[in-house]
């Protein structure tokens, strides 16, 4: 079993991880996703690693904080097209969901489990798209080294979104369709939304860094579609 270290969040991350270990954020992420899926509790079947990196001397959010994400090879069958966080299966040799994360996103972005410092591990969730009960967690990076697209069947793109670009009024909508609606991001012209943007607007939220924007709903389908996600 891979251990979380919380106790190791630089300065800057750890009014964060506290509330998440309290489990603050949850019944949020839940509640958001309702609306497209019931959450009803089950065996963990997959985990995502929301992996920060920045300053480690810096006791405020620094100018170089940012998070990792990837975009999904148009040509997958589930999800294609898609931001997400690095994850997938947990496989029956993972000694859990961290190990899991760990594995995905080396496996992913190249992203070696020996940089990464596992923080906390938020409740489960189930997702939209595929159903799936799903194990977020955050850790942090001092030392993230090289990342890119290590597995190009599954990712074509991967980097490092500046948190400053994220709480950018400019770069979020609150996109849907039908009865549904949700917290979205622009980065590099691509398009956060469903699971992966609830995941971020909600640990962005818990953080305190979140700057006020315009949160009038708008079309989704319209914003994918200028988006170079390719999804449609």
């Amino acid at each position: 079993m891979v251990a979380v270290r919380p106790e190791r969040a630089p300065v800057w991350l750890r009014g964060l991880v506290d509330k998440l270990r309290a489990g603050e954020g949850d019944a949020r992420v839940k509640a958001m996703l309702g609306p497209r899926v019931p959450q009803t509790p089950g065996e963990d079947q997959a985990a995502v690693l929301i992996v920060f990196a920045g300053d480690p001397e810096a006791e405020e959010l620094p100018e170089d904080a940012r998070v990792l994400i990837t975009h999904r090879t148009p040509s997958m069958r589930s999800h294609s097209g898609q931001m997400a966080f690095p994850g997938g299966h947990i496989d029956a040799t993972d000694t859990g969901p961290v190990a899991a994360a760990l594995r995905e996103a080396y496996e992913e972005t190249g992203l070696a489990p020996e940089r990464v410092v596992p923080l906390a591990v938020m409740g489960q969730v189930k997702t939209g798209g595929s159903r799936r009960l799903v194990r977020p967690v955050v850790a942090y990076a001092p030392d993230p080294g090289e990342v890119y697209p290590a597995s190009e069947l599954e990712t074509d793109d991967v980097f490092f979104v500046p948190i400053r670009d994220l709480v950018d009024p400019a770069n979020r909508a609150k996109l849907g369709w039908k009865h549904w609606t949700g917290p979205t991001f622009w980065a590099r012209d691509y398009l956060i939304w469903g699971f992966t943007g609830i995941l971020l607007a909600v640990v962005l939220e818990l953080a305190g860094w979140v700057r006020a924007w315009d949160e009038r709903p708008g079309d989704l389908y319209e914003a994918l579609a200028r988006s170079r996600n390719r999804e449609l």
